[in-house]
């Protein structure tokens, strides 16, 4: 399939080929035919990709906050890198599609194969939407028409909010794409319109749908405007669809409006409120977002559990559905809003179109209809075939998020790893990271990779409920494996996993089966547990976690999807503490934080507790609850009279050791680099794994135990 991406750091917008995304359960996979430019969203993403950095800054101010106690906690060149990276992370473009149906998943079979639909996927000739931000398309309405159905429904949710009524007078600021709709549904409700724009291209057709206009570059006057049109009553609503960084509209908006009337935000303005504009006339102010209820609620969105219609009368999908009733029964007519048609091949022409006319309105993108096979071919081919040592590891990637672009991958291939094929669900990451890294293959079939005879390793970097069972497959195919923390996130996955690692391994020879536990080869732990080894005595141990607090309905946070905090991330801190005090553990209680009812537990601030073979013990403090601009990690081992302190894994203190005082870096280092290099050394030099199968396997259960004690409270 072939997709348009966008580079935030430069601006530059390009087609990419990249494998068919996978099919996927609530999930159509769709052949496009027509995608509709979203003139003032793209435009603005545009522009803020060709900005300079300071520029960028200054329209993300939130974000500057971040990047500066990001600088006091992790250091100047990590914060740098991961802001690079960042930017360095191309976006895909478009969200108004339109389709036929080529495949549906398992759950949504009120769509079937050959369905013509809008989505709201991006500008790709193959896209991949869940069932609930897709809908039917009317017969009697065409496939150029219907792109405009998601955008449209933008225009719907924010006039919903307005609650008009029939006679009301209602003002549009801005007669973009967006207000031009909202003129359409306006007038079809019976409302007496006025368009408020700067460009008498548009205010044109705002005249054609039968609004009043008013152009302020003209020298004419909004409020007055206002007032005149509702009989000098003020206006009983105003609907904001301009984009500017001037506050004007809202402070106008305020002005022209009537006592108790209301201002609904959909675009994006300045918001320097007045407060006695507002104060005065008791006024409402509302922001709408975007398509309607359901938008970013993942439960909706991505698991298809849709809302009950006597609860939620007009969801996303309902909306989208409401505009394209309108359209068959002629209410809505978006002919006239398209300025420009390309083919989907030329879309770097019509983003240059995009960038260089302004009064550019609704730009099309026309896909061809011969491409069904070529688009849904699985595997391409980012560069020639290199020749391959089988003595060597050679590895195949399963997932390419965040933590696998930025970190794992880089460590593998700065410690030599031969990088053969990287394997994603959708398929353009994976292309994006695999030409970047100088992988041979991009896939979405994973079970290809694995069967591959040339793949001799595989790093597993994907959400945690998959994880045991790519590990078990890739072991039985007879795999070395790496993956990503945590091993498995219940103890039958993990009965699973051992008992397949089991199956492959003799005293002979065996596949190695590694758990991304970098902290362990961090230059501060290796030099604290230099220091450690030597002293007999038992110790004491406390780790503090600044973990930040992450939302309630974040797949991390899923006990099904994640596993929840404790077994995704501090199995880490689990796993530290067992290397450092170097004994097995023998005893874990776990506890929470929660109101004296205990109703509102919070298992992600909590305090893990545990017991060493050796008469040791430590404890981890695991929170949630912090501020960010205090540093994420601390370690502290207290034995016979001395201690060590690291902070953040930038600096290592030592109290009372002879010969050694402190070990400090310029930049964080968590060891990802030597983990990945100690992982493939072994494989090249036939070494046993740098962690033990027994120990891998303990830090399991231990975690899953304290997961499970935090439940039970």
């Amino acid at each position: 399939m072939k997709q348009i991406l966008q580079n935030l750091e430069t601006g530059q917008s390009y087609l990419v080929e990249a494998p068919a995304p996978q099919a996927k359960s609530g999930h159509l996979l769709i052949s496009s035919t027509t995608s509709l430019i979203s003139a003032g969203t793209e435009r603005m993403l545009l522009n803020f990709g060709k900005a300079s950095y300071l520029q960028k800054a200054k329209q993300q101010p939130e974000k500057v906050k971040q990047v500066l106690d990001k600088v006091k906690t992790d250091g100047l060149v990590t914060t740098y890198e991961a802001v690079k990276s960042k930017l360095s992370e191309p976006i895909p473009l478009g969200y108004c599609n339109v389709g036929r149906v080529l495949e549906t998943g398992s759950g949504a079979e009120e769509f079937q194969p050959g369905d013509r639909v809008i989505s709201n996927g991006p500008h790709s000739d193959l896209v991949r939407v869940a069932k609930n931000l897709c809908a039917k398309i009317p017969d009697n309405v065409d496939d150029e028409s219907a792109s405009f159905t998601v955008l449209a429904s933008i225009a719907l949710q924010g006039i919903r909010l307005a609650e008009p009524t029939l006679g009301e007078t209602i003002v549009v600021t801005g007669a973009g794409l967006i207000g031009l709709v909202a003129i359409q549904l306006l007038r079809a409700n019976g409302c007496q319109v006025l368009a408020i724009d700067f460009d008498e291209h548009k205010l044109a057709l705002a005249r054609k749908f039968g609004a009043t206009t008013c152009n302020p570059s003209q020298g004419e006057d909004p409020v007055a405007a206002g007032m005149k049109l509702s009989r000098g009553r003020g206006v009983d609503a105003v609907i904001i669809t301009a984009s500017t960084k001037s506050s004007d509209p809202v402070s106008q908006a305020a002005q022209m409006s009537r006592k108790l009337g209301r201002i609904i935000l959909v675009g994006v303005t300045g918001l320097e409120l007045n407060r006695a504009e507002f104060y005065e006339k008791e006024l409402t102010f509302q922001v709408s977002c975007s398509y309607g209820p359901g938008r970013y609620d993942p439960s909706y969105e991505d698991q298809g559990q849709d809302y009950p219609i006597g609860y939620v009368r007009w969801t996303e999908q309902r909306n989208f559905e409401a505009i394209l009733d309108m359209m068959s029964m002629g209410l809505l007519d978006m002919s006239s809003l398209i300025s420009h048609r390309y083919d989907f091949d030329q879309a770097t022409s019509a983003y240059q179109t995009l960038t260089d006319e302004p009064m550019a309105l609704g730009i099309l993108l026309k896909y061809a209809d011969d491409r069904d096979e070529q688009k849904q071919v699985k595997t391409v081919q980012l560069r020639e075939s290199q020749e391959l040592s089988s003595e060597h590891p050679v590895v195949g990637f399963i997932g390419a998020g965040n933590y696998a672009s930025r970190m794992l991958i880089p460590a593998f291939k700065s410690a030599g790893a031969q990088l053969h094929t990287i394997a994603t669900s959708g398929g353009i990451s994976g292309v994006v990271h695999g030409e970047k890294n100088q992988f041979t293959h991009a896939t979405t079939d994973t079970e290809a990779m694995l069967a591959d005879k040339e793949i001799n390793t595989v790093a597993i970097v994907t959400r945690h409920n998959s994880h045991s069972g790519f590990v078990r497959t890739a072991l039985e195919a007879g795999k070395n494996v790496f993956v990503e923390k945590p091993l498995a996130i219940t103890r039958e996955q993990l009965q699973q996993v051992e008992s397949a690692y089991r199956q492959q391994h003799t005293d002979d020879s065996g596949v190695r089966l590694m758990v991304g536990f970098n902290r362990r080869f961090s230059p501060h732990i290796v030099k604290m547990k230099s220091l450690l080894v030597a002293e007999n005595q038992a110790k004491s141990c406390i780790m503090t976690v600044n973990a930040g607090a992450i939302p309630k309905d974040h797949w991390t946070q899923d006990p099904n999807v994640g596993g929840g905090r404790i077994i995704g991330e501090a199995c880490h801190f689990i796993d530290l503490m067992r290397f450092l005090l170097g004994s097995p553990i023998t005893s874990v209680s776990a506890h929470c934080m929660s109101s004296e009812g205990g109703d509102d537990k919070q298992d992600d601030v909590a305090s893990i507790t545990l017991g060493f073979a050796d008469g040791s013990f430590g404890t981890i403090h695991y929170l949630a609850n912090g501020a960010a601009s205090y540093p994420k990690e601390r370690v502290e081992v207290f034995s016979s009279g001395k201690i060590l302190q690291l902070d953040n894994f930038r600096k290592l203190k030592g109290y009372g050791w002879s010969g050694f005082n402190s070990h400090n870096l310029w930049q964080q280092d968590k060891g990802h680099k030597a983990c990945a290099d100690a992982f493939l050394s072994s494989i090249k030099n036939g070494d046993p794994c740098p962690i033990p199968i027994e120990e891998l396997i303990e830090v399991a259960k231990v975690t899953i135990e304290a997961a499970e004690q935090l439940e039970r409270q």
